[in-house]
């Protein structure tokens, strides 16, 4: 899969994408990122890439111009790729959630970019000239798209085949499709510290006596700290 990021600040993702499970799909060829800096289709000799609102109000808008203009290009210039499924992101507060649904949806995608604003976001007309989807990842702001950019292409990329040393462990996450529990405890060596030890029901090798004591954990754990997520299960249960 490849990903287009489209940011004020590219520098934000050097660190990032050298480390960890990205960097090794990185390596294998999994998966592309690119990154592409707003500024470089600016007309004005100091790159400037946001003015005030008309209206008045605080904080710089960005511009339509060099912002449509970057957007085209990268789109344009990708087409020849042959992708079959693409989409264009903008990452923006008033977006729809990212949800593990919309995260498997994504996934089968060929081609995100993924458009981080700054300031006080775009100039109406780029959503009016380009309409793309709009997807936000919690109800709080950031000082920028870029975090957002980062979350959205760690929860795509855990889904395709090959990132993951054990494809079972997209499988059995939190939030997974068909999974309406929060994920069980979890524990490895030493099997006891400071007073606190592995249940023994794990080191008994039964493995059906495990599977049903990760299953009630998991129920208990929801239940606890997200119940929303049962009502939620238990109403589209009454709906059909």
């Amino acid at each position: 899969m490849r990903f287009d990021v489209l940011t004020l600040f590219p520098e934000i993702f050097s660190g990032y994408l050298r480390e960890s499970i990205l960097a090794k799909s990185i390596e294998k060829k999994l998966v592309d990122v690119q990154l592409h800096n707003f500024r470089d289709w600016t007309k004005d000799k100091h790159h400037k890439i946001d003015d005030r609102p008309y209206g008045g109000g605080p904080g710089m808008i960005m511009m339509v111009e060099p912002v449509v203009n970057a957007v085209e290009s990268v789109w344009d210039s990708t087409e020849q790729l042959g992708f079959d499924k693409r989409q264009l992101i903008l990452l923006s507060p008033t977006g729809e959630r990212l949800d593990q649904k919309l995260v498997e949806e994504l996934a089968t995608c060929d081609q995100l970019a993924l458009m981080c604003g700054r300031y006080e976001g775009f100039d109406n007309r780029v959503n009016e000239i380009l309409q793309p989807r709009e997807v936000s990842i919690g109800d709080y702001i950031l000082n920028g798209g870029e975090t957002a950019a980062m979350v959205l292409i760690d929860s795509v990329i855990r889904l395709l085949p090959g990132v993951l040393g054990d494809e079972q462990s997209g499988i059995d996450d939190s939030f997974s499709s068909g999974n309406r529990w929060l994920e069980h405890p979890q524990y490895t060596r030493p099997p006891e510290f400071r007073g606190h030890s592995v249940p023994e029901i794990l080191t008994s090798g039964n493995h059906q006596a495990i599977a049903a004591w990760r299953t009630q954990k998991s129920a208990e754990i929801t239940k606890q700290r997200r119940k929303d997520l049962l009502d939620r299960d238990s109403d589209q249960t009454n709906d059909d």
